[in-house]
């Protein structure tokens, strides 16, 4: 059986490069890939998996809407799957700048500007996504 232990050993093998699923409006699947990391959530303390999207990005749409994701992360032969409800952060607000920062760095990447990465991350209106794992699954 799969663990939250699978996830951080996975998401750091690929620099946190998966596959994030939610649903459209008729029900199909919206799938795309994202850099994604485990991070502690940044109001409940909580083991969350976490993104950064853009505020237009249609799968944003999908999030708030259903309220749920499912991603994968694999390398080789391994893979973990997580599925839950997720929350969504930003881009409003003091605390954005320095929280997209450390979901970046929890999906693996690293900056050799921050203040101009901010400075994207506003231009852009970029948010945090938070998957709360309630099923953890695969072949790790």
């Amino acid at each position: 059986m799969a663990d939250f232990d699978d996830v951080r050993r996975l998401a750091g093998s690929e620099q946190g490069l998966c596959v994030v699923a939610t649903t459209r409006t008729d029900g199909s699947v919206h799938g795309s890939v994202v850099n994604a990391g485990p991070m502690q959530h940044p109001i409940t303390g909580a083991e969350v998996v976490a993104f950064v999207v853009r505020s237009d990005a249609r799968k944003l749409q999908h999030f708030v809407r259903s309220g749920r994701a499912s991603l994968t992360f694999r390398r080789g032969w391994r893979w973990v799957g997580v599925e839950g409800p997720v929350d969504v952060i930003g881009p409003e607000g003091a605390e954005t700048p320095g929280l997209l920062q450390e979901v970046f760095r929890a999906a693996g990447g690293d900056h050799d500007d921050w203040d101009e990465f901010d400075r994207v991350m506003a231009a852009e209106r970029r948010v945090g996504v938070f998957l709360h794992p309630e099923r953890i699954f695969g072949q790790p």
